[in-house]
């Protein structure tokens, strides 16, 4: 008697899908009702807060049992530092096609702005979060003021700082700590169990995240500005194809298997604008291609604040857009000078819908004579430049980790194109 075949999963089951008809549902609420489409921004908030309280669990108990765990401590100095040179050379190269894509397509030429024209006001609030920050003062705030606070802010530099400091002291306590490390891989599997129940809720939180965008916003408002966010979204779809595609092909892969392979951490990331929610699946799904639980759990979070290509494209773009709407002439000294401070001010702007226009700002107050009030032009359409940012962002970091993992010789090729398929 031949068993019987398992039952196939319905259609409507698939994630991806489910995430699709959200997306539609949401821009057909947001066009046609906008006022009800607003009222909705509680559902994408709340599953933002789900996934997201439980971040810093997931990369404490990964980066902990995954150091505690390796034979060769050397190995999470070794892989630590090529993430950091791959993160710098990528995000600095996009800030630099950000920049000369800027000054050959010119997407705020026309404008002719009056500044005094502009509402400096909306601009206010985050000029006021907005400020120079020094290597010096960067590397202070990736020590928290005590371990509870790192976990109580959620800061993922500081709780990834604590993990890695208390995976080193558990590999070198040896066989006595085996019993804490054994509670750590339960809790993690509980947590990981946790996500698996909360992403059940993620077409919900797409729905309710954009349309609140599109209500509040509204697809007329991209209009005046559609040459600057189609230049920006095809910069990003070429650096994702090309950049990103050359890298992976390097790396013995290939960029459309691998975009398939998180098909619904992109489109979550593409709806919600933020890519922290994405993170815990992302991790997982890296694990599963075959990528170490150690090297994941220090590539990911740290590559969400150093490796922020989409990010790094909008600066450099945004900050001329704004000089050529304003009619602000920029000698080759000065957008040198905007490159070279968003080199820095860019590794603050990670994951949360926002923090990029905040790092944008503090960029451009280096520049005197470009008019901060100018960022208003491109206040309302934030967030639709917002998840384009994230998704490249979150795309990055799942190549730059694949990347890392095969220079460290710990994932064939012919595995990682076996899982891939």
């Amino acid at each position: 008697m031949t068993p019987s075949n398992p039952r196939k999963k319905a259609f409507y089951a698939d994630p991806s899908l489910q995430v699709l008809f959200a997306i539609g549902a949401a821009i057909a609420l947001g066009y046609l009702s906008p006022s009800t489409a607003i009222a909705m921004k509680p559902l994408g908030d709340a599953f933002i807060r789900l996934i997201t309280m439980i971040i810093t669990l997931i990369i404490f108990c990964t980066v902990v049992t995954g150091i505690a765990g390796m034979d060769d401590m050397k190995k999470v100095g070794r892989v630590g530092g090529k993430a950091l040179i791959y993160f710098e050379a990528v995000s600095t190269l996009a800030l630099l096609i950000g920049l000369v894509v800027g000054n050959l397509l010119h997407p705020g030429s026309g404008f002719n702005v009056n500044v005094a024209t502009l509402d400096a006001k909306a601009v206010a609030d985050y000029a006021g979060q907005a400020k120079a920050q020094s290597v010096s003062d960067f590397l202070m705030h990736i020590i928290p003021n005590t371990v509870v606070d790192a976990f109580a802010k959620g800061d993922i530099l500081q709780v990834l700082l604590v993990s890695i400091l208390f995976g080193f002291a558990l590999s070198m306590a040896g066989p006595k700590c085996k019993p804490m490390l054994d509670f750590l891989s339960l809790l993690m599997a509980a947590v990981f169990g946790i996500v698996k129940i909360m992403m059940r809720f993620a077409p919900i939180g797409a729905f309710g995240a954009l349309a609140f965008t599109v209500g509040k916003y509204g697809v007329a408002s991209l209009g005046p500005l559609v040459k600057l966010i189609a230049t920006f979204y095809i910069t990003s779809i070429l650096f994702v194809f090309l950049v990103l595609g050359v890298i992976a092909r390097l790396a013995g892969f290939g960029i459309m298997r691998f975009l398939a392979y998180i098909k619904e951490e992109i489109l979550l990331v593409l709806a919600i604008s933020s890519s922290e929610p994405a993170m815990p699946t992302l991790m997982d799904k890296l694990e599963k291609l075959g990528c170490s639980k150690a090297l994941v759990g220090l590539v990911v979070p740290t590559g969400y604040t150093f490796n922020t290509d989409g990010t790094s494209i909008y600066m450099t773009l945004a900050a001329l857009f704004v000089a050529q709407a304003t009619n602000t002439p920029l000698t080759l000294s000065q957008q040198l000078t905007i490159f070279a401070v968003a080199v820095l001010t860019s590794k603050g702007a990670s994951g949360v819908q926002g923090s990029s226009f905040i790092a944008l700002v503090a960029t451009m107050t280096v520049i005197p004579t470009i008019p901060v009030a100018g960022m208003a032009l491109i206040l309302g359409i934030d967030r639709f430049m917002s998840m384009c940012r994230a998704t490249v962002n979150m795309i990055g970091n799942g190549v730059a980790t694949v990347v890392v993992a095969r220079w460290e010789k710990e994932l064939p090729a012919e595995t990682l194109r076996q899982n891939l398929a």
